[in-house]
């Protein structure tokens, strides 16, 4: 075999070698550093985004209340969840039983979790000292990005293009991998709304737009 063949048949056996890194790559859980698309942890608390988000149609900002404003969208407070869930505590159990027993109500082992994390049983008394619920933060970036929720949720970002559609979610995860590329190309798309929304001149493609 001659040189010239030799160095083609080595650059296809490279080239191929590539691809199929390339494919397993893409097809695999694989996950370059700091990246964590798909992260789905189990919460303390059985909270679900479908039913509430979904199917009740709560807005966000009720219980993300700081979007708006702030940096942080917050994780909501017990007394958010009260506000629904002092009322609202049992399902039922609806087989048939005696009359005296027609809809016996169950207590919801989930919801107990929100009064005890307020030192609180269910029927209002008090059972002991008060202990915030350790949510998991599911949707994180580097120390060295600064992200503000107040000029996105400002300049009409649907929460759902960055945080996926949570209406479908029992369980939340992250959908997108928050690269710096994939906050790019939404930049490069609503510049505009974006720009005016947050008060400032600098051009959101700019470095400084979010390193600091």
């Amino acid at each position: 075999m001659d040189k010239g063949l030799n160095k083609q048949f080595s650059t296809m056996i490279v080239l191929i070698l590539i691809i199929g890194l390339v494919m397993s790559f893409r097809n695999s859980t694989f996950h370059i550093p700091g990246n964590q698309q798909d992260y789905e942890p189990i919460q303390p608390i059985a909270f679900s985004h479908q039913l509430h988000a979904g199917e009740m149609e709560i807005n966000c900002q009720y219980c993300h209340f700081g979007a708006e404003d702030s940096r942080h969208a917050g994780i909501p407070p017990a007394s958010i969840c009260m506000n629904c869930h002092e009322f609202v505590n049992n399902s039922f159990n609806e087989s048939r039983l005696a009359d005296e027993e027609k809809r016996k109500p169950i207590p919801s082992e989930e919801i107990a979790k929100i009064y005890a994390s307020l030192g609180q049983n269910m029927d209002g008394t008090k059972s002991g000292e008060t202990k915030p619920t350790e949510w998991v933060k599911v949707h994180n970036v580097p120390d060295f990005v600064f992200f503000s929720h107040k000029p996105h949720v400002n300049a009409g970002v649907d929460c759902a293009k960055c945080h996926g559609d949570v209406t479908t979610m029992t369980r939340v995860k992250q959908v997108n991998d928050l690269s710096m590329g994939w906050c790019l190309d939404c930049h490069r798309q609503d510049h505009e709304s974006l720009q005016q929304a947050a008060g400032r001149t600098a051009q959101l493609q700019d470095c400084a737009a979010c390193h600091y």
